[in-house]
């Protein structure tokens, strides 16, 4: 039987150690810039990205190793968001991870910086991918740009103390969360050599779990405490954002929820290899507490 979390263990370690071995070290000139990034980069978290990259190019038949650059460029392009998004700019957030935010630590110049260079190591490091190299930092830069992970940020700001909206809702949920998860996944059949079902389904269920994510997300902030997710909790309601329990309340978007991995599971059969993984992650994703 399939054991996640030893898989779940087994790939942060791996992922983990890529990147201590492809970051540069702190006392890099300047060490407060790579510092700052180091901070970041190995502050925890679930490395969903990365595992979903290199799951995917298991279930094209690849072993993990073939997914190890695109990986490690999809980890530190989410680092990267998640540095800006708690800026006082954006979410003024103090924790991220159970650990005090980048510009905590570091000021807020500081932090906007170590977010810009670990986008460019994000390129650097797709960018070294033996098969198909120019198609992944495509499809990395399609996810971060106006209309990836950056558009779906500005409407989740722009979203604040205006009515729930389903129509702003969606489009902040796949492009602010969802894109960037579909990269990882068709990153990872793209380095694996996969065929174009394959990348069909890696689409389909990419899309279905990126949704159920922020969903998941969502109903976390809204019922879950301080101690369980590592960040404050309550500040969508707060901020009045627009969020799956703002438009569909808490049981309704738990009935999303389930649609949607439903969704992402159905789309495993069209890979030619072994997905258990995916599906164990697609599950997981929907029942994580933190």
């Amino acid at each position: 039987m399939f054991d996640l979390q030893t898989y779940l263990a087994d790939g942060a370690r791996w992922i983990e150690t890529a990147l201590d071995r492809l970051a540069l070290p702190a006392d890099t000139r300047p060490a407060t810039l790579h510092a700052a990034m180091r901070h970041s980069l190995f502050a925890g978290g679930k490395r969903l990205r990365p595992l979903l990259c290199a799951a995917c190019a298991e279930a094209c038949g690849a072993p993990r190793a073939a997914a190890l650059f695109p990986a490690a460029a999809v980890e530190c392009l989410h680092t990267y968001t998640l540095i800006h998004d708690d800026l006082p700019c954006m979410d003024d957030d103090d924790l991220r991870r159970g650990v005090p935010t980048c510009h905590k630590v570091y000021g807020e110049a500081v932090a906007l910086l170590a977010g810009d260079a670990l986008q460019a190591l994000a390129f650097e490091l797709a960018a070294q991918t033996p098969v198909a190299a120019l198609d992944i930092v495509r499809e990395l830069a399609d996810a971060a740009g106006s209309v990836g992970v950056v558009g779906g940020q500005v409407e989740d700001m722009l979203g604040e103390h205006l009515p729930p909206d389903e129509a702003r809702l969606r489009f902040i949920q796949q492009h602010k969360t969802g894109d960037l998860i579909v990269c990882a996944c068709r990153m990872g059949v793209r380095a694996a050599g996969g065929s174009p079902a394959a990348l069909a389904a890696a689409t389909r269920y990419a899309a279905a779990l990126g949704e159920a994510f922020q969903i998941a997300d969502d109903l976390l902030n809204e019922t879950s405490t301080p101690e369980q997710l590592g960040k404050a909790v309550g500040t969508d309601a707060a901020r009045e954002k627009t969020t799956a329990v703002s438009v569909y309340g808490v049981d309704g978007a738990k009935k999303r929820l389930r649609e949607l991995v439903a969704e992402a599971l159905a789309a495993l059969a069209d890979f030619p290899g072994d997905a258990a993984p995916l599906a164990a992650l697609a599950r997981h994703v929907a029942e994580r507490k933190s």
